[in-house]
Order: structure tokens, then sequence, then C-alpha cells
């Protein structure tokens, strides 16, 4: 009975995302979900917990390489030195 269950919800879940328009911009959420899920799984029989805490990491750490490769991609936007000129005092 529960290898039933557990076929008849994987194969909803390859129709649900086999039909949807696009894909989902979960990057870094499935693989860490994935990761957390079987060590939470294996740390206690947690997989739940560890899925979501796998999905949250995986999700920052790939907002972080985001934001590096964009840094590095872009130009630098600042002058190395101050945008005005300073003003000369006169000694007055």
């Amino acid at each position: 009975m529960r290898l039933a269950m557990i076929a008849v919800g994987t194969l909803a879940l390859t129709l649900a995302s086999a039909s949807s328009p696009a894909p989902a911009e979960a990057a870094g959420c499935l693989k860490g979900a994935l990761v957390g899920g079987v060590a939470g799984h294996y740390a206690g029989h947690h997989a739940i917990l560890g899925a979501i805490g796998g999905c949250i990491v995986g999700r920052h750490l790939a907002n972080q390489q985001e934001k590096e490769k964009a840094a590095a991609t872009a130009p630098n936007a600042q002058a190395p030195g101050p945008a005005t000129p300073e003003p000369t005092h006169n000694g007055y």
C-alpha cells in the first residue's frame, strides 16, 4: 500500500511539473532540499525539516553566487577619486 502511494505521488509530481508553463526559478533550493532531506533522514528521520533547511541554505548560497557573478562581470561604476573636486581654501 505504501509503495502504491509513493508511486501515485511521484506520478502526480511528474505530471504537474511536465504541464507547468515555465520552469521554476528555484536556483539552489531543489538541490539543497534534496541534500537536506537525505541528511535529515539519516540524522533521525527528520527528512522534512532537513529538506526545508536545505532549501533555505541552498537558495541563500545561490543568491550569494549570483551577486558575486554580477559584481565580477559589471564594470566599476565608481570613479577612483572623489566625484567633485574639493574647494581650495584661500586662507580666510
